[in-house]
């Protein structure tokens, strides 16, 4: 059957995260606040590492590019649904919503492979100190994000084709506020268990592996700096505590989600709240806040912006 014949669902429904006006009101100036800070701090970052000198180094170069990941992540899904909240209008059209999940299976995707890259940049810099400028030169480094995007494309793009294929015949209401699988896996008019098993492989696998890989590379860091000085110590935990704080919050959520089949869509969408929402906001607060030489330059660009007005 082609596509057309099988899906008679032209638009979908996008429920949001609840029916009380009261609560909606509250959720609007949240997630317009979210994704304001999302923005204009990532947006910070990206102009602050492009413009300075100083930072050139690989942790930067990835800096930017998770910044830049960040603000795409978080524009799949926020304006629409602040759009929602504020017009009142709910529907997306079936090509909206395939594309907001690829969208936000692209940018996610791509994220994990980031900060698995960023992990293994800052187990160069601490265990292999003297290999460093060889090991991880701009070639790599280059390299490392043209594939954590690659891995991102390939990944979604198996994600949306599984869900386009489904047959949509009614009802329309997505029990979430953004078109992800598991909800429009509940919505299909077919047996979808097979489906439901391949997403949870396909993102379970890069969502645990690249885990178990962070933690790896962090294992091995603190058993490398058992012989250090307390002033290693420290260089080196501020260098990755910022890194770890990330990781946690963005991948405890997003495991919980993707790694097991999905029963409760309504315990879901609230923890989908803490990636897609609040973990793009947070990244730029713990790196800047916990990292001196991105305050310094982000205060020399300031300055500058200033004196030359």
């Amino acid at each position: 059957i082609n596509m057309e014949n099988a899906s008679s669902v032209k638009e979908f429904i996008l429920l949001g995260l609840s029916e009380n006006p009261g609560l909606q009101k509250i959720y609007l100036v949240m997630f317009l606040l979210f994704y304001l800070i999302t923005v204009a701090g990532n947006l910070l970052i990206v102009i602050t590492v492009i413009s300075s000198q100083r930072l050139n180094s690989p942790m930067y170069f990835f800096l930017c590019y998770l910044s830049f990941v960040d603000i795409s992540y978080s524009s799949t899904t926020a304006p629409k649904m602040i759009a929602g909240l504020l017009l009142g209008s709910k529907t997306i059209s079936f090509v909206g919503c395939m594309a907001q999940l690829f969208g936000f299976h692209f940018f996610g995707c791509t994220e994990i492979f980031l900060l698995t890259a960023m992990a293994y940049d800052r187990y160069v810099a601490i265990c292999r100190p003297l290999h460093y400028s060889a090991l991880m030169t701009r070639r790599t480094c280059g390299r490392m994000v043209m594939g954590s995007w690659v891995g991102g494309f390939l990944h979604s793009a198996l994600q949306t084709l599984l869900t386009t294929r489904l047959p949509f015949c009614g009802p329309n209401q997505v029990d979430h506020y953004f078109c992800d699988v598991h909800p429009l896996l509940h919505l299909a008019c077919a047996d979808t268990h097979a489906m439901a098993a391949a997403a949870v492989v396909s993102g379970g696998v890069i969502t645990l592996s690249s885990f178990i890989i962070l933690l790896t590379s962090y294992v091995v860091i603190l058993v490398s700096l058992r012989g250090q000085t307390s002033a290693g110590w420290h260089k080196a935990i501020s260098t990755c505590g910022s890194h770890i704080t990330v990781v946690i919050l963005f991948f405890g959520p997003c495991t919980f989600i993707y790694i097991r089949p999905s029963s409760d869509l309504a315990e879901d969408k609230n923890v989908a709240v803490f990636y897609s929402v609040i973990s793009p906001m947070l990244n730029p607060l713990i790196y800047t806040l916990r990292n001196e030489e991105v305050k310094t330059a982000m205060r020399k660009l300031w300055s500058r912006k200033v004196g030359s007005e």
